[in-house]
Formats: C-alpha cells, sequence, structure tokens
C-alpha cells in the first residue's frame, strides 16, 4: 500500500473507532454501565444486574471474535493479548491496584469519559492524571519498577504458542477458537440469564449487548480495515498505536492522548485517540438530548485527594496490567488470552477488597 492509501485508511480506522466509541459512550450513559458500579453492587448490596451486564459483554465480544477469526477477518495472533510471554505478576498487581484505583476514583477509564460528557468535573481531574499517570508507566520513571520488578524473567511464563485457552489446550486453528469461544460464551450467557430479575432488565440487556458488539466491531475495523502489507511485504496495521489489531480499551489510548496534545505535528489521530473523544462526545449528546447533563464537583479536598490517588493508581495499573475493566476485563477475554482472565479477577479483588475496608472505615467512624 503506497503512503496516500496508508494514509487514508488511517483516517478511516480513527473515524470508525470515533463511532464506535459514540455509540460505545452514549450506550454507557443511557444504561449507566459501569463496571465499578458492578462490583459495588455485589459487594453491599448482593445486586448482580450489573456485574451480569458486564459479563453478558464479555460473552457477545467472545462470540463475535471467536467469528471473526473464523472467517479470516481477524488473525488472533496479531494483537498484544495473546503473546507467548504471561507476565503473571504484573497482570495480577497492575489488576488489583487498578481495581483500588478505579474505587477511590468512583469508575474506571470508560467511566470517567461517560461523567466527562455528562457534565462531572471531578472526570477532568481523574482524566488528567490518569492519563500523566498512564504515559510516565508507559514510557517514563514508572516503567522502570515495572520493567526491573514486576516483568521480570522470573515471574513471567513463557509458553509454546499462544496464551489463548484453545492453544494451552493443545487446539489450533481458526475451529478451535470458535468451539472453545462459544462453550465459554454458552456457559456465561447461561448464568446471565438464568436470574429472572435480569431477563426484564432492557438497559443491563442492552448495555451488555451493544458493548460487545461495539468491541468485536473494533476488532474487525482494525484488524481486517486496517490490515495491510509494507512495501517489504510485511503484515502491520495501520491507524492503532501498536501497530497490531486493536479494540476498545481506554487506559492507554489516555495516555496516548496526552501524548498528542504535547507533540500534536509529530503524532497523529489513532483508533484509540478517536475512542477517548467518541466516547465523551456520545455521552454528551445522549446528555443533551435527555436533559441529564449536569456540573459535578468534588465535595471537599479529601474527596478530590482520593479521586487524584485513584487516577494515578488507575494508570498505572492499567499500563502494567495492560489494559483496564473493558481492555482486558472485555476486549481481551474476547481473544481467550489467559492473562485478560487474570486482570479481570485482579481488578475485581482489589475494588472489593477496598470497598470492604472503605466499608469498615465508614462504619467505625460513625
Amino acid at each position: 500500500m503506497d503512503t496516500e492509501g496508508a494514509q487514508s485508511t488511517m483516517q478511516l480506522v480513527a473515524w470508525l473507532g470515533f463511532f464506535l466509541a459514540f455509540v460505545f459512550g452514549y450506550v454507557a450513559n443511557k444504561t449507566s454501565f459501569c463496571t465499578m458500579g458492578a462490583v459495588s453492587d455485589v459487594v453491599n448490596m448482593d445486586d448482580w444486574g450489573r456485574m451480569r451486564a458486564w459479563l453478558l459483554a464479555m460473552a457477545v465480544a467472545i462470540l463475535g471474535t471467536s467469528l471473526l477469526v473464523q472467517v479470516g477477518y481477524l488473525e488472533i495472533d496479531k494483537t498484544y493479548y495473546t503473546r507467548s510471554a504471561i507476565p503473571w505478576f504484573a497482570l495480577l498487581v497492575g489488576g488489583v491496584t487498578f481495581g483500588i484505583g478505579m474505587t477511590l476514583a468512583g469508575g474506571c477509564g470508560q467511566r470517567t469519559l461517560v461523567r466527562l460528557g455528562a457534565g462531572n468535573l471531578k472526570s477532568v481531574v481523574v482524566f488528567l492524571f490518569l492519563g500523566y499517570s498512564a504515559l510516565v508507566t508507559m514510557n517514563g520513571i514508572f516503567r522502570i519498577f515495572v520493567d526491573d520488578f514486576l516483568r521480570v524473567d522470573a515471574l513471567t511464563i513463557h509458553v509454546d504458542g499462544l496464551q489463548t485457552l484453545p492453544s494451552l489446550l493443545g487446539m489450533s486453528g481458526g475451529n478451535a477458537q470458535l468451539i472453545v469461544g462459544g462453550l465459554l460464551a454458552a456457559v456465561i450467557l447461561v448464568f446471565v440469564f438464568m436470574n429472572r430479575e435480569f431477563r426484564t432488565s432492557t438497559d443491563n440487556i442492552m448495555a451488555g449487548v451493544v458493548i460487545g458488539l461495539v468491541v468485536a466491531a473494533g476488532w474487525y475495523v482494525t484488524g481486517k480495515i486496517g490490515y495491510t502489507e509494507n512495501e517489504f511485504m510485511e503484515i502491520t496495521f495501520v491507524g492503532t498505536d501498536s501497530k497490531l489489531a486493536e479494540s476498545m480499551t481506554f487506559v492507554g489510548p489516555l495516555a496516548y492522548t496526552m501524548d498528542l496534545w504535547a507533540y500534536w505535528r509529530d503524532k497523529t489521530v489513532t483508533f484509540g485517540v478517536a475512542c477517548v473523544f467518541g466516547v465523551v462526545v456520545g455521552s454528551f449528546v445522549y446528555s443533551m438530548f435527555n436533559r441529564t447533563f449536569r456540573w459535578e464537583y468534588f465535595n471537599s479536598p479529601q474527596d478530590m485527594f482520593r479521586h487524584i490517588v485513584g487516577a494515578v493508581l488507575m494508570g498505572f495499573g492499567g499500563v502494567t496490567a495492560v489494559g483496564c475493566t473493558i481492555g482486558q476485563g472485555v476486549t481481551g477475554i474476547s481473544t481467550l488470552a489467559v492473562g485478560s482472565f487474570i486482570v479481570f479477577f485482579g481488578i475485581v479483588a482489589g475494588a472489593a477488597a477496598t470497598m470492604k475496608v472503605q466499608y469498615y472505615l465508614m462504619m467505625r467512624e460513625g
């Protein structure tokens, strides 16, 4: 592909990413989809509604992604989730740290963007500190700690081939991805819809289905439309920061957004960066059309401090774990990567533990 063609494809990938994220933001605002809220509902009220919505998004994304692999629209080995190295300790620490951070900040990366579009000024602070922390962890001084202590070889498992469930089970090919993905999705769907109350919850079902489809569509945009070969006949993907196939994720793109703002002349708007703005705009449009837009700010200096600490922990944890509640918890899991499951359970554990501590401190003060 020539330079002009690559540039045109890159712009198309970015615009399609913006559109998909716009749908994500609109629906997430409408349905109050929130992964931190999902954990909070389970821990504090034993309400699994929003958790089932999150799981439904995983199941739909798994099915959609497995079908894309089956028909040849996505090469599952061309993503950064499925690489043979599993830095399990870094993934676990990153996941737990992210879970703690999102609890302190009142929401994860995607929820921050949704609230920003709805007029929540707390999210402006979280956006800036999360993005800067992620950038420092990706390319700055925090990376030294991550590389020298968390991603060392002694704490990394190396497997033959991909780190996906089919590969570890000794299966290969698109059929294997579809078989294992279909079985896992079926189990999740049975658990999700066996609850009568959830079956009548239009918003939760809409959130799960739409977000799952958006993730699958993101793989198609970057993995099929963005797929190309350079002048050396090497496979590459235009329009993504990793030069691999990508889909919805929000911590890394927040860092790339900060980098873009600082070095505008030397950068381009990628799929991930476009998704950041798409979620904000989609949420804003919903808020304006439904008259739910409200300016909100911190209740106290202590509240602001908690949000700043949470944002920094999310930025560090999200980059260390190579994803967030959406980036690993839906997009990564859709590839059936083992590392993504480690991060998911780490995030849930970190958030749940933090909520228990917060409840204990509140009761002691009362």
